[in-house]
């Protein structure tokens, strides 16, 4: 005959233990601050010899949390964003939450639904890494609600969340200065047709470049295409048609894209084309050439991120808060002087 296993219960944790069941429950929550070290270990010993399994359901009933976030995402397929989850995650789990992760594929409505669904599983808080999802939807499902959110990168935060960004201004005025200054003066944007806010950030600071070179605006010449590797390799027919001697690839996927499509038509970088991305993501150090970039700070970004949320959960009153990260022009041997 099977015999159901009796369930441990909380109140046998604490017997074993010798202390209160709300200490065992703030110790098991990890609130473990308020008792020595000797209590905790008591407590945890006791948990482990008894195979106790704190019940979810219960305890979100009564914390009203559920040690939750929800994190939304454009393309997982972009290394960009699983670094960037490494990062949330190294925060979120030292805290005991658990991450789960929403990859819209750029899909507007996708986003929406996800948004929806993750309000209605009750989520502790959501970090909103993706430009598409509109400001009405964030309304509807979290200002409103009442939902702790940030806005990360993409997103611009219209002043009623917190936000993280990198200095994207910053970042496209670097590319150009560095191209400018081996002499390219016809250079080509390759960036993506629905301009996400931090990318145009990085137009407008390319841009200001080449008011420092009194260049005029008008003579860059501009390839929109997806944001992705195969957006940087179907435009490469159209650069390969322009004037370009440089070119500013909006991320590093893109740059990679023309790595291809520039091989296969027999092109060499630099001496042909000297190509400059944005990101520094791993892969730029394994091409060959390795690409010269825009370094983000991606994991910390992440980072930066999850403990902000962390900090808006536990005092939902405090004022809005943005934080602005650096970027740094990172030189490898993907461009080269004019000839």
């Amino acid at each position: 005959m099977n015999m159901v296993k009796k369930k441990i219960t909380i109140k046998e944790v604490a017997k074993l233990s010798g202390v209160s069941i709300t200490t065992v429950s703030l110790i098991l929550n990890g609130n473990t601050e308020k008792f020595s070290p000797k209590t905790v270990q008591k407590v945890l010993a006791a948990k482990e010899e008894l195979g106790y399994q704190p019940d979810y359901f219960a305890r979100q009933m009564i914390t009203k949390e559920t040690k939750t976030i929800g994190v939304l995402v454009p393309d997982i397929t972009n290394p960009f964003f699983s670094t960037l989850m490494r990062g949330i995650e190294d925060i979120l789990y030292n805290q005991n939450f658990v991450t789960i992760l929403c990859n819209a594929d750029s899909d507007h409505q996708k986003e929406i639904e996800y948004l929806a669904e993750l309000t209605r599983r009750g989520v502790d808080g959501f970090i909103i890494a993706t430009s598409a999802v509109s400001t009405d939807a964030i309304n509807e499902n979290l200002k409103k609600q009442g939902r702790p959110f940030i806005v990360l990168d993409q997103k611009k935060s219209e002043g009623f969340s917190d936000a993280v960004r990198t200095d994207d201004f910053r970042g496209g005025y670097l590319a150009g200065m560095h191209l400018l200054s081996l002499g390219h003066q016809t250079i080509a944007l390759v960036y993506p047709e629905n301009l996400p806010e931090n990318v145009h950030a990085r137009i407008d600071g390319f841009k200001s470049a080449l008011d420092v070179y009194q260049i005029p605006h008008d003579r860059l010449i501009l390839l929109p295409t997806q944001f992705s590797k195969q957006g940087g390799y179907q435009i490469t027919a159209k650069l390969l048609d322009s004037a370009a001697t440089g070119v500013f690839a909006l991320n590093d996927e893109l740059a990679f894209g023309l790595y291809r499509g520039l091989e296969e038509a027999g092109k060499s970088i630099p001496e042909d084309y000297s190509i400059i991305g944005y990101d520094n993501i791993d892969m730029c150090e394994y091409i060959k050439p390795k690409l010269t970039t825009i370094a983000q700070p991606i994991f910390e970004l992440g980072q930066t991120s999850a403990q902000l949320l962390l900090d808006r959960i536990q005092f939902p009153e405090k004022e809005w808060e943005e934080k602005r990260l650096p970027v740094r022009l990172e030189k490898r041997f993907s461009t080269a002087p004019l000839k």
